[in-house]
């Protein structure tokens, strides 16, 4: 009997592979690692408000002061419309939408320079830390978006009626393509940064001004009365914040044409930060 016949082949559970290609995304192997991505979601709680003295409750305290000063100045001295809806639920609803956006944008685009020691020592899907950050982001808009449904029951009592219609059936497809576009923009402003830093600083500012390049504060209606509402058109966030507000309130400047023009735009940037994300991933550790 020779030597090659006592060698029994070997089998093995888990075999990694380089990636090769641009489009090599390998999502099933993520779907693999689910338990880590509920692993995540519970680390980013706790690691969040674990020495905090009112914990989760700033969920609430951050839409409710926001709204308070929005009513204060858009409201009072800028005396800026709102559709007919009650200003507070008009504000309150707008921040709720636009906190859902800036959040998966914001925590996705620091994934790689965040995360860098993890990365370096242990192998898993580096999607799964992105993918984590947008559920835990959208427990925390199912926390805000309980309080809105209570202040707006509370204003039903004084002339602003709830109106649940079969419209509320659709703002779980709006969440998904606002994740999805926050999820496309952060990926790739996080694959940017590992060698140029600056994108970290411009994402913050940028964040400011789009809030109000967005119609959070103001209905698109007020702004085409100026004769530039054409302008908010372009923004893809536009057509969703409406399309929020009209679920929730049937009222609002909403049109299928610009809801599409969003979808579109979502899908687009989603797969390009899919892609860059996987290029990048592979020599990330090189430059952070």
């Amino acid at each position: 009997m020779t030597e090659a016949n006592n060698i029994t082949e070997e089998t093995w559970d888990l075999e990694i592979k380089p990636k090769t290609g641009w489009l090599q995304l390998n999502l099933k192997e993520v779907w693999r690692y689910r338990d880590l991505i509920v692993l995540f979601v519970r680390r980013d709680f706790v690691a969040q408000y674990k020495q905090t003295i009112l914990g989760p409750i700033w969920f609430l305290v951050q839409p409710i002061l926001t709204t308070l000063m929005f009513l204060m100045i858009f409201t009072r001295i800028a005396r800026i419309p709102t559709d007919g809806i009650s200003p507070i639920v008009f504000y309150m609803s707008g921040i709720t939408i636009w906190t859902f956006f800036s959040t998966c944008l914001t925590s996705t685009s620091n994934t790689f320079i965040s995360n860098a020691g993890i990365f370096g020592k242990v192998y898993f899907p580096r999607m799964v830390t992105p993918l984590s950050m947008i559920i835990s982001n959208l427990i925390r808009f199912s926390i805000q978006f309980g309080l809105l449904i209570v202040t707006m029951i509370w204003f039903s009592f004084n002339g602003f009626p709830v109106q649940l219609t079969v419209y509320w059936l659709f703002i779980p497809v709006l969440l998904l393509i606002l994740g999805a576009m926050g999820l496309g923009i952060g990926i790739i402003v996080s694959s940017l940064t590992t060698k140029y830093r600056d994108f970290t600083v411009l994402v913050g500012f940028s964040m400011q001004l789009l809030m109000y390049a967005t119609p959070i504060v103001y209905p698109i209606s007020f702004l085409k009365e100026k004769g530039y509402g054409w302008a908010m058109q372009i923004n893809p966030l536009s057509p969703l914040v409406e399309a929020f507000r009209f679920c929730l309130f049937g009222k609002g400047t909403f049109t299928m044409e610009g809801l599409l023009f969003s979808v579109s735009f979502s899908a687009l940037i989603l797969f390009l930060g899919l892609v860059l994300f996987n290029r990048v991933e592979k020599t990330f550790m090189d430059t952070v």
